[in-house]
C-alpha cells in the first residue's frame, strides 16, 4: 500500500481555473481546503478506484484525484450542460483540470449516474456525491441514485449542508438555503442549485432505504474563507428573487411565506452588524454498499 502523503490546499488549489486573479485563488484556496477535510473523513486512500456524482467544475476532483495518486483514478460525472456555470462553465473548468498534473488520473462524463452506470460493469472502491444532493429534483431521486450506487460501490460517501450554523455568523446562509428551497420547489424543471433540502437525517433515512449501511458521521464547520454562505445571501437579497417569487407562487399566502423567510435573511445578515456571513456547517457521512469485498 503506497504511503498516504498529506494533501496541501496550497498545491492543489492553484491547478484550478479559477486561480486566474488573487482573490480566484483566494476562494479556491478555501473550497479546497473544505474538500480535504471531507476526503480525510471519507478515507480516500492511494490506489482506490473513485466514482464522483455531481462534480462539477471539479472543486472536489481535484482533491480526490491528489489522494487517490498515480495508481487511482477518479470518474467525475455531472448531467449539466458543459456552458453551465459561472464565471467560467463546467467545460472551461473541466478542461483546464484535465490538462494539469492531475488530468491523467480524471476522467470527465457528462451523464446521469445511471447512464455512467449502464456504459460499463466498473466496481468502484468508493462513490462520492460532495455537495450535489440539492441539486437533484426530488427526494426520491436521491434515494434512486444511492440505491444503484450501492450495488456498485463498496462505501458511499457523502456530503451536504447540515442545516446547523454552530457559528452565528452562518445563521443568513441557513435561513437563505431553507428560502430559496421553498421557492424552488414550486418551480418545475428547476435549474437553481437548491432545488431539494434534505436535512442530514433525510439523506440517512433514504440511504437505508436504498440498502446502505452507515459506517461513520461528522459534522464539521466550513472554512472561514468558503464563500457559499455570502453567495446564497446575495443572491436572495437581489430584486430578483422578489421577482420570481411573485411569478412562481401564485397563492398570497404561500407567497407571503416565502418572502418572509427572504425578510428573515437580511435581518439576520443585518444582526451581524458588519461582521461577514458565514457558511453553514456540512455534515459528512460514510456509508457501506452492498459490493462483497
Amino acid at each position: 500500500m503506497p504511503d498516504r502523503t498529506p494533501l496541501d490546499a496550497a498545491q492543489i488549489a492553484p491547478l484550478s481555473l479559477h486561480n486566474a486573479t488573487p482573490l480566484g485563488l483566494q476562494i479556491q484556496l478555501g473550497q479546497t481546503a473544505h474538500r480535504i477535510v471531507l476526503a480525510s473523513l471519507w478515507q480516500i486512500k492511494p490506489g482506490d478506484r473513485v466514482l464522483e456524482i455531481g462534480c462539477g467544475q471539479g472543486d472536489c476532483t481535484a482533491v480526490i484525484a491528489a489522494a487517490v495518486g498515480e495508481e487511482g483514478s477518479v470518474v467525475a460525472v455531472d448531467p449539466a450542460p458543459l456552458d453551465y456555470g459561472s464565471p467560467y462553465t463546467l467545460g472551461e473548468a473541466q478542461a483546464h483540470l484535465k490538462a494539469s498534473r492531475l488530468g491523467s488520473r480524471i476522467t470527465f462524463v457528462r451523464a446521469s449516474t445511471a447512464e455512467i452506470l449502464a456504459a460499463d460493469a466498473t466496481v468502484y472502491d468508493v462513490a462520492v456525491l460532495a455537495h450535489s444532493l440539492w441539486y437533484f429534483s426530488s427526494p426520491s431521486a436521491i434515494r434512486d441514485t444511492l440505491r444503484a450506487l450501492s450495488a456498485r460501490a463498496r462505501r458511499v460517501c457523502l456530503a451536504e449542508w447540515a442545516l446547523v450554523a454552530s457559528h452565528p455568523g452562518a445563521a443568513p446562509h441557513l435561513l437563505a438555503a431553507l428560502a430559496q428551497a421553498a421557492l424552488e420547489c414550486r418551480i418545475r424543471d428547476s435549474t437553481s442549485n437548491i432545488r431539494t433540502v434534505v436535512s442530514p437525517e433525510g439523506v440517512k433515512a433514504l440511504a437505508r432505504t436504498a440498502g446502505l449501511e452507515l459506517e461513520s458521521e461528522r459534522t464539521v464547520a466550513a472554512p472561514e474563507g468558503m464563500m457559499d454562505g455570502q453567495w446564497e445571501v446575495g443572491a436572495m437579497l437581489r430584486p430578483e428573487f422578489g421577482r420570481r417569487v411573485e411569478a412562481a407562487v401564485a397563492d398570497e399566502r404561500e407567497r407571503g411565506v416565502v418572502l418572509a423567510m427572504r425578510d428573515a435573511v437580511r435581518a439576520s445578515k443585518e444582526a451581524l452588524g458588519g461582521e461577514k456571513v458565514r457558511a453553514m456547517d456540512v455534515w459528512a457521512g460514510s456509508f457501506k454498499g452492498q459490493v462483497d469485498e
